[in-house]
């Protein structure tokens, strides 16, 4: 299932590990992360764990642009990483 050159692959696998990837270190953070009990304040930054989500699609794209040449699927995973990018600095970055 996961062998296809389409751009719906693509878009649905870079918009589902980093939100995957965030998860599992919201989690293990929560869980294992220093916290203070008056501001809640956990090793990583709410925002840095956003930017690790991102930054694991880098991974995918490489494994399907380069191990398996499929273009168009390495097209949609770079979108749904823009979008998120863009995402990410909309909501970080307003004055």
């Amino acid at each position: 299932m996961l062998k296809k050159d389409n751009w719906s692959l693509g878009i649905i696998l870079g918009l589902l590990v980093p939100v995957a990837i965030y998860g599992l270190l919201l989690l293990f953070m929560k869980n294992w992360g220093t916290v203070d009990d008056v501001l809640g304040i956990y090793m990583l930054k709410n925002s840095t764990m956003m930017l690790i989500g991102i930054f694991s699609n880098m991974f995918v794209f490489r494994y399907y642009m380069i191990n398996l040449k499929y273009d168009k699927t390495g097209r949609g995973i770079l979108l749904a990483t823009f979008i998120l990018a863009g995402i990410f600095f909309y909501e970080n970055l307003r004055f």
